[in-house]
């Protein structure tokens, strides 16, 4: 059982910056991927990043590709969205997610989330 709580979220200008973190409960955090999604239109949520914890590999969707960076910390636990050059179509709710199989940008392949955290872009 894994417990995931996020924060960091809040308002900000158009082009600023925020980062979002994701601590995890659990000792086998570490042998987790880990993801962020938000919602969208016509879907629950959709794919915004994610990281293998075995290869360190990370993906992005193409949206938010150069700017948003996914990171995590496994000595704390913590998961970590760094958003930059934010727009106002990124404004959302952003739920991490952890996963052991399936595929990282399908929302069926986590099987534990958070409760998410608002992030609002004004223009």
């Amino acid at each position: 059982q894994v417990q995931l709580e996020e924060s960091g979220g809040g308002l900000v200008e158009a082009g600023g910056s925020l980062r979002l973190s994701c601590v995890a409960s659990g000792r086998t955090f570490s042998t987790y991927h880990m993801g962020w999604f938000r919602p969208a239109p016509g879907k629950e949520r959709e794919f915004v990043a994610a990281n293998i914890w075995n290869s360190g590999s990370t993906y992005y969707a193409d949206s938010v590709k150069g700017r948003f960076t996914i990171s995590r910390d496994n000595a704390k636990n913590t998961v970590y969205l760094q958003m930059n050059s934010l727009k106002p179509e990124d404004t959302a709710v952003y739920y991490c997610a952890a996963r052991r199989g399936g595929y990282h940008f399908r929302e069926g392949s986590y099987d534990y989330w958070g409760q998410g955290t608002q992030v609002t872009v004004s223009s």
